[in-house]
């Protein structure tokens, strides 16, 4: 180790340690940092001293000032559910159109029903309502039971072939599986169908086969979906003239429902639900079909 001495640029001693010809020094530390530490410290002593801070076996130190975030936390629920009561209060009390006609309340109510509608239908329907695969898009106006908010309310309810007492029941039958029709009766079918919302299907396909399908179609299909195609309500049968399928539109997935058959399943959620939620959630989902038009 060589000798301490003082470096002749900087004033400072060395500490003696010197490599391959590079001497350290002796600094000393900052003042900056002195005064920093200093006042950490006494923040820390003044913190220990105000605040709950010390735990002391089952209790703490409760501190000069008295405060319990436990207490804070709890006024601020009590606080939200006290501003939270004045708008629900109205939603529970006035009708659909009331709610509707008022700007600042429906604000209220888009902003409860994203949430709800996250937290329960979106697994099923999607982030945005626009369902997918054997689930509906909910932002149209093509509704199997209606889509006045009533009859939302009701669905969203009872459920669909679900599990309630007062479930809404609807059942596609499997018209080719259980021999109701022939292969070639389920095609001309199928064709017709296509072209109540696809013209160019008509133009395709001969007229021929069409109107066998018409026949079909008024022998076996207008029970539910009514002499318009249009569908009933009342039934949940889908409207077959516009563009929407739950199931697919394409000849071959049409082919496969009148085959086989469908039955899809929603729940009830009166169950899981308050009548509130549920009376947000159908505003919600009505006002998102509008905002889609």
């Amino acid at each position: 180790m060589a000798v301490e001495e003082r470096d002749p640029y900087t004033g400072y001693m060395t500490t003696g340690h010197e490599w391959n010809g590079i001497k350290e020094l002796n600094t000393p530390v900052p003042r900056p940092v002195y005064f920093f530490l200093i006042v950490t410290a006494l923040f820390a002593v003044g913190y220990w001293m105000l605040m709950p801070a010390w735990p002391l076996g089952v209790t703490y130190t409760k501190g000069l000032l008295g405060i319990d975030q436990r207490n804070v936390v709890t006024e601020s629920v009590k606080q939200a559910a006290l501003e939270r009561g004045v708008w629900t209060r109205r939603v529970e009390a006035e009708s659909f159109k009331e709610i509707q006609a008022d700007p600042q309340l429906m604000e209220r109510v888009r902003q409860t029903g994203r949430t709800l509608f996250g937290d329960n239908c979106a697994p099923c329907h999607g982030s945005n309502a626009r369902g997918g695969h054997g689930f509906p898009n909910l932002t149209t106006a093509s509704w199997l039971w209606g889509g006045d908010p009533e009859s939302i309310s009701e669905t969203i309810r009872v459920g669909i072939n679900s599990t309630h007492p007062q479930t809404r029941t609807s059942q596609m039958m499997a018209f080719g599986r259980d021999q109701m029709l022939k292969k070639d009766q389920v095609e001309n079918v199928v064709n017709y169908v296509r072209s109540l919302s696809d013209p160019a299907v008509a133009k395709d396909v001969p007229a021929a086969k069409i109107d066998a399908g018409k026949a079909v179609f008024a022998a076996n299909c207008v029970a539910c979906h009514g002499d318009d195609a249009k569908g009933k309500a009342d039934l949940g049968g889908p409207d077959l003239t516009d563009r929407l399928w739950i199931y697919g539109g394409d000849a071959e997935s049409i082919y496969t429902t009148v085959w086989s058959g469908r039955q899809g399943q929603m729940p009830g959620w009166e169950g899981r639900l308050s009548p509130l939620d549920r009376k947000i959630l159908t505003l919600y989902l009505f006002d998102l079909r509008r905002e889609q038009r």
